[in-house]
């Protein structure tokens, strides 16, 4: 599984048209999704780079067979991350998980929604 970290806002615009795939602003801008490869980088993910977003973040659990786009692993500084070379269809987002935050502040855990 793979984990994408997408704020609340941006989920519910792509939500509300169900014929279309999931095509952040990143795969126009850069040609991939970018992922994670397991909560843990996923939590990093949300606390390094939407730590000032406004409003909720989740985290879509996306199963990698059921892509049809490439995925490819590649290198941010030590680290190998999932980059998906297209859209991720509808089908493959298998859980939508909310991002909470702990005690300190940061991105704590991965839940499910309520």
């Amino acid at each position: 599984m793979l984990f994408h970290v997408v704020p609340l806002a941006d989920w519910a615009g792509w939500s509300a048209s169900p014929a279309l795939p999931y095509a952040p602003p990143s795969l126009a801008a850069e040609g991939f999704v970018h992922c994670s490869a397991d909560e843990r980088a996923a939590l990093e993910v949300a606390d390094a780079r939407y730590r000032d977003v406004p409003g909720p973040l989740l985290a879509l659990v996306i199963d990698e067979s059921l892509l049809s786009a490439e995925v490819r692993w590649e290198g941010s500084g030590d680290r190998l991350f999932p980059h998906v070379y297209g859209p991720v269809e509808r089908a493959a987002v298998t859980a939508v998980l909310e991002v909470r935050p702990g005690a300190d502040g940061r991105a704590g855990e991965l839940a499910p929604r309520v």
